[in-house]
């Protein structure tokens, strides 16, 4: 790289990347944590990109892929690289296979755009995470990314079934199949699924798909504080009601319980869950406009602006975890507020204050997580508490596995370098 100029390199990647693709210099806008790429391509197609980085790996040259940029400044932050490589040509619905409930999306396609596709056949994606406009499939499964529907759809790696790879070799590898069925095999689609881009740039990905519901109804229960909404949330959890999300928000606390079927169905199963709230909160059911309001603000938790960790524990110790945060946080005068799956123990703690005590925190709660029953992981968050302390946590003996695939798919590790699991 030292011995050729930008524009010599800029040509031989041109020639690679395809009619039509864009290249050109990496600038200001580029930059990751401040880490910015001496060169930028969004290759034509598939094929190109497969090109692209063959011609990469050839050259010894670091990887970063993108997609929508949603979440680049997620995990640790990133290593100097050379290349950052687009999948935002990769927008195709490939096939839709309504009769099966199944589709094969590009990576680049947004998951707005892929809804509204399979919308005409009455069918979705049932993920909801954060600026589905934006947000690409291939960066959704990269990072197993979902949303409040979680709870009764499962997340990405439930939903894929069949995938396409192009590994930093240029090499592509299928694996999978396009029936729901068809599961035999080496099950690299699952494997991809959450891997953050290191070990290979998704292409294409097949998944199964669910009916769109012709209703929704949520309902949101105010209660005063997160000891009183922990019950609610475990009742609701246990009961025999189907519902699509079960999230907590605080502050100031409220569960949000949504219904997603026929009329009759919805209906009677709000009712239910109004009744099983009782006199512990004031529950009222939203629809239409006032529903869609009330995920909005919701939804806002995620915006950008303070540090985001994803907390995981088993749903029974979800509460009392999140009750102690509170407690340290005030303590030790960090603001702190959460959003998330309260019926599946998984939720995103929003920190802000000095970036020492923000470690410390971390630090101290993933001490009360024993490895295997809970983990507290840095999504989003400043740079130098990102260097100051592991994104990840501790990883324990899957460490040396996810080492072992990485070397495999990666040995020169140039994809995404140290975006991946535990940094790899």
């Amino acid at each position: 790289m030292a011995g050729s100029s930008t524009a010599a390199l800029l040509d031989q990647l041109a020639a690679q990347a395809g009619h039509g693709a864009t290249v050109r210099a990496g600038g200001d806008k580029d930059a990751v944590d401040g880490v910015q790429p001496r060169l930028v391509a969004a290759p034509a197609d598939g094929e190109a990109l497969a090109a692209t980085l063959a011609w990469a790996s050839s050259e010894g040259f670091s990887v970063r892929v993108t997609g929508g940029g949603t979440k680049q400044d997620w995990g640790t932050p990133g290593a100097p690289v050379d290349l950052q490589l687009s999948t935002a040509a990769l927008s195709r619905v490939v096939e839709h296979r309504h009769g099966d409930l199944t589709a094969t999306v590009e990576a680049g396609a947004t998951l707005a755009a892929v809804n509204g596709r399979l919308a005409a056949h009455g069918q979705r994606l049932p993920w909801d995470p954060p600026w589905p406009e934006r947000a690409t499939v291939g960066g959704i499964v990269a990072t197993n990314d979902s949303g409040p529907r979680r709870y009764g759809h499962g997340a990405p790696r439930d939903s894929i079934i069949g995938v396409t790879v192009a590994r930093s070799d240029g090499r592509v590898a299928k694996a999978g199949g396009i029936v729901v069925k068809n599961v035999a095999g080496y099950d690299l689609a699952r494997l991809l699924t959450g891997s953050f881009g290191c070990l290979g740039v998704i292409l294409t990905a097949t998944f199964k798909l669910a009916p769109a519901p012709p209703v929704s109804r949520t309902v949101e229960v105010q209660v005063d504080s997160l000891e009183d909404a922990a019950p609610i949330a475990a009742d609701l959890a246990g009961s025999s009601l189907t519902p699509t999300s079960i999230e907590i928000s605080w502050a100031p606390a409220r569960l949000f319980v949504r219904f997603e079927s026929v009329e009759v169905s919805v209906a009677q199963q709000a009712a239910a869950a109004c009744a099983l709230v009782g006199e512990r909160g004031s529950a009222v059911v939203l629809g239409g406009e006032d529903e869609r309001a009330a995920w909005d603000r919701h939804a806002a938790h995620w915006s950008p602006g303070g540090t985001l960790v994803k907390l995981s524990t088993v749903p029974a110790e979800l509460f009392p975890t999140l009750v102690w945060l509170r407690d340290r946080a005030a303590r030790d005068g960090i603001e702190m507020a959460a959003g998330g799956r309260a019926g599946l123990g998984v939720v995103d703690v929003r920190l802000n204050g000095p970036v020492d005590a923000q470690a410390r925190l971390i630090g101290d709660v993933r001490g009360r997580l024993p490895l295997g029953r809970g983990s507290a992981v840095i999504r989003r968050g400043d740079p130098e508490l990102r260097r100051s302390i592991d994104a990840w946590g501790p990883v324990g003996d899957g460490m040396r596995v996810m080492m072992a695939i990485k070397r495999q798919f990666d040995p020169a590790g140039l994809l995404n370098p140290g975006r991946g699991p535990g940094g790899l």
